[in-house]
C-alpha cells in the first residue's frame, strides 16, 4: 500500500521492556543501521540493578535510548518522539517522560491481567482508558505476530520465538525510519551463525517487523532523516566511551612500544573493559582477572615495576579498596593507570546508573601527601584520547594517573572518527641503562632529570639493582630514610614533578560570546548538556560563554584568569558540588554550584535554564545600579 514519506532533521528513539526482552541488542543494532546511514547520534542505556528482576516489575524495566540527526548532536535527547514499550511496566516507567503528541507502540500481547497487575495498574488497562488520548498509540500485538513468522522455521522452538519479539519491534521501527535491512540480517546471521534454527527464526521476526510496517494501515507514514553533512571527512565507526578507552590504551602501548598488562576484578560498570581488552592478545594485551580489587591493583603495579604499562580499572567501592596500592605507586614512582568509571554511591548505591562523585576521592583519598595526575573525558570519542594521554603520562612522569570516565560515557556511543595510529605521538618510556665505560658508576634510583622524573629500571638490567618498596626513599641515593629533612624534601619534588605537568597542558580555551558575563565551566560527561544548553541560549539572542576542563590535576594554569574574568561562574555537575567547592577554595572567586544526583545524566534543558537564570539575574543587577 502506498505510504506518506516525511523528512524529520532528527529524531529520539526510547526502546524499552523487561530486562529478557534483549531492548539493548535491539538498540545497538538500530543504532549500527544509523550509523551505517550517516546520521550523527548519541546513545543511553540504562539498565537495571538487578540481575534479574522479577519479570513485569518497574524494577526489571530495561531501556534503551537513541537521538539521531541530520546535523551535528550534542546529548542522547531529553524527551522521547517514539516509545517502544513491551509491556505495562515500561510504559508506566517511561510514561511520565513523555510528551504531548509522542508515539506510543505497544506489544499488545503483554497486557494481561498479570503483567496489568505487576506493573501497579491494577484492573485498569491504560491503552483502553483514555490516558493516553494526548498520544499517538499503536498497538500491535507482537508476541502473537512474532510466534506465527516463527512456525515456519524448521526447528525453531516456542523459546526462540519468544525471544524474538524484540527483533520483531526492531523490524517494525527499522521500516517507520527508514534504516537498512541489510545490516541487522548481517550481524543476526553472523550472531547465529553456529545455531541455525535461532538465526533463522531472528531473521523471520526481523522480517516480519518490517513486512507489518510495510503492509499494516496502522502506520501510514514512513520518517526519513538525511544523513549528517557538518561531520569532518574521514572513516568513522559507532562507537561506545569503553570500547574508545580500550582502543586508546592498545594505541598508547603501540606508539610506546611497551606491550601492557590489564589487571581488574569484575564490576558494574568497568567490567567491559577487561571483556574488550582480553580479545586484543594478538596485539601484546595481556589481561588478569584478579581474585580481588586489591589484588588487581598490585598485578598492574607490579608489572609496571617489571617494565610493562601496568594498568587496572575498577568503579567507586573498587577505587576505595585500590587506594593503599595507589599510595604505594606514587612512592614507588612508577607509572600506573587506574581507571574509574563513577557510578552512583556510596556502597553498592545505584550501580547501573552514573555520577561524578569520585573527583575527590581521585585527588584526595588517600594517605598522606600523594598527589597524581586526574584527567577526565567529556564524550564517549574523547575516551580514546583521554586513555591514551593517561598511559603517557603515567609513562613519560612515571606516576600513578587515575581517568575518571563514568557509566554514562561507558555505555553511550557516538560516531568516531578513526585516526591513524602512525599520526598519534610516540611515547618514549627511557628505560633506564648503565653508561658504558665508567668505572665506579653508581646507579642512583632517584636521581631526577629537569622534569623531577626519576629513572625507570626494569628488574635484571645490568648494573641497575635497586631497592623498591613503601618505606621513604633518600634522595637520589634510594636507600630506607627516616631522615625528617630528606622526607620533607621527598615529599616536596613528588608534588612538584605532578604540579610540573601543567607547564605542558594546553591553556583552558572558552568558546562562545567574547564579551559574555556568565561562564558554564564543566568537566567530564557534563560536555555535551553544557554546550547544547549553550546553543539553546544563544539561539534566543542571549550571551553566554563555557570552558570544560579534562585535566582536573594539576589544573591548567590560567584557570585563574579564566574564572576571575566573568561575573557570574557557573560549574554544573553529576554531584554535590565537588569542583565548584575546590575552585572556591583555591580562586577565591564566588563560583555557583549547580548539582544533580538522581543517577541520570546531565540535559540540555537543564543547562539552558540555568544560563538563562543567571543571564536574567544579571541583566536585573545591571539595571538596578552595576554589575557584580
Amino acid at each position: 500500500m502506498s505510504k506518506v514519506v516525511e523528512e524529520r532533521e532528527r529524531v529520539i528513539i526510547r526502546f524499552a521492556g523487561d530486562s529478557g526482552d534483549g531492548m539493548q541488542l535491539a538498540g545497538s543494532r538500530f543504532t549500527d543501521a544509523t550509523a551505517v546511514l550517516g546520521n550523527d547520534l548519541a546513545t543511553l542505556p540504562n539498565l537495571p540493578a538487578e540481575i534479574r528482576a522479577p519479570a513485569g516489575t518497574l524494577a526489571g524495566v530495561s531501556a534503551f535510548q537513541i537521538h539521531f540527526a541530520s546535523r551535528d548532536i550534542l546529548t542522547p535527547g531529553d524527551v522521547p518522539d517514539v516509545l517502544v514499550a513491551m509491556n505495562p511496566a515500561a510504559l508506566r516507567a517511561n510514561f511520565g517522560e513523555l510528551s504531548r503528541g509522542a508515539t506510543i507502540i505497544v506489544n499488545e500481547d503483554a497486557f494481561t491481567k498479570r503483567n496489568l497487575e505487576k506493573a501497579g495498574y491494577g484492573d485498569v488497562n491504560p491503552l483502553d482508558d483514555g490516558s493516553l488520548s494526548e498520544f499517538r498509540v499503536h498497538r500491535i500485538p507482537m508476541t502473537t505476530l512474532t510466534t506465527r513468522a516463527v512456525e515456519s522455521v524448521e526447528d525453531a522452538s516456542t523459546r526462540d520465538a519468544g525471544r524474538a519479539k524484540n527483533l520483531f519491534a526492531l523490524g517494525v521501527i527499522s521500516w517507520l525510519y527508514g534504516r537498512p535491512t541489510e545490516v541487522i540480517e548481517r550481524w543476526i546471521t553472523g550472531k547465529f551463525g553456529e545455531r541455525p534454527a535461532v538465526a533463522k527464526a531472528n531473521l523471520a521476526a526481523f522480517n516480519a517487523g518490517w513486512s507489518f510496517g510495510e503492509t499494516t494501515e496502522l502506520l501510514s507514514v514512513q520518517y526519513r532523516v538525511a544523513p549528517a553533512t557538518d561531520m569532518a571527512p574521514g572513516t568513522y565507526r559507532n562507537i561506545t566511551g569503553t570500547t574508545a578507552l580500550t582502543l586508546g590504551l592498545l594505541a598508547a602501548s603501540v606508539r610506546s612500544r611497551v606491550p601492557m598488562l590489564f589487571a581488574s576484578y569484575p564490576i558494574t560498570p568497568a567490567s567491559e573493559i577487561l571483556h574488550e581488552l582480553s580479545r586484543r592478545g594478538r596485539h601484546g594485551i595481556s589481561t588478569v582477572q584478579a581474585e580481588d580489587e586489591i589484588a588487581a591493583a598490585g598485578i598492574a603495579l607490579g608489572a609496571s615495576f617489571g617494565g610493562r604499562i601496568g594498568v587496572t580499572a575498577t568503579s567507586g567501592p573498587g577505587m576505595d579498596l585500590k587506594a593503599e596500592t595507589i599510595g604505594l605507586a606514587v612512592m614507588l614512582e612508577l607509572p600506573l593507570v587506574v581507571i574509574d568509571v563513577q557510578r552512583a554511591g556510596p556502597s553498592t548505591g545505584m550501580p547501573t546508573k552514573t555520577e561524578q562523585s569520585d573527583l575527590l576521592l581521585a585527588l584526595y583519598g588517600r594517605h598522606g601527601e600523594s598527589p597524581l595526575p586526574v584527567i577526565a573525558p567529556s564524550t564517549p570519542g574523547d575516551c580514546f584520547d583521554a586513555a591514551f594521554e593517561a598511559v603517557s603520562l603515567a609513562i613519560r612522569y612515571r606516576t600513578p594517573v587515575i581517568l575518571l570516565s563514568d557509566g554514562f560515557l561507558a555505555t553511550s556511543s557516538e560516531p568516531w572518527r578513526v585516526p591513524s595510529v602512525a599520526d598519534l605521538p610516540a611515547i618514549d618510556p627511557n628505560f633506564a641503562v648503565a653508561p658504558e665505560g665508567e668505572e665506579g658508576w653508581q646507579f642512583e634510583p632517584y636521581s631526577r632529570d629537569e622534569r623531577l622524573v626519576r629513572p625507570w629500571a626494569i628488574p635484571g638490567t645490568p648494573g641497575l639493582a635497586h631497592r623498591i618498596g613503601g618505606l621513604e626513599k633518600s634522595d637520589r641515593t634510594g636507600h630506607i630514610s627516616y631522615d625528617p629533612k630528606n622526607h620533607a624534601r621527598m615529599t616536596e619534588l613528588r608534588a612538584a614533578k605532578i604540579a610540573g605537568i601543567a607547564d605542558e597542558l594546553p591553556p583552558l580555551r572558552v568558546d562562545g560570546d567574547s564579551d559574555a558575563s556568565v561562564l558554564v565551566l564543566g568537566w567530564g560527561s557534563s560536555y555535551g548538556a553544557i554546550l547544547g544548553g549553550a546553543r539553546r541560549v544563544r539561539l534566543r539572542g542571549e550571551k553566554v560563554a563555557i570552558a570544560h576542563l579534562r585535566h582536573l590535576n594539576p589544573l591548567p594554569a590560567n584557570i585563574g584568569d579564566v574564572l576571575r574574568s566573568f561575573d557570574r561562574v557557573v560549574v554544573p555537575e553529576l554531584n554535590s558540588g565537588q569542583l565548584a567547592q575546590l575552585l572556591r577554595a583555591r580562586f577565591l572567586v564566588d563560583v555557583e554550584s549547580f548539582t544533580k544526583i538522581e543517577g541520570q545524566p546531565l540535559w540540555a534543558p537543564e543547562v539552558e535554564r540555568l544560563i538563562l537564570g543567571d543571564v536574567e539575574q544579571a541583566a536585573t543587577s545591571t539595571n538596578g545600579g552595576g554589575a557584580r
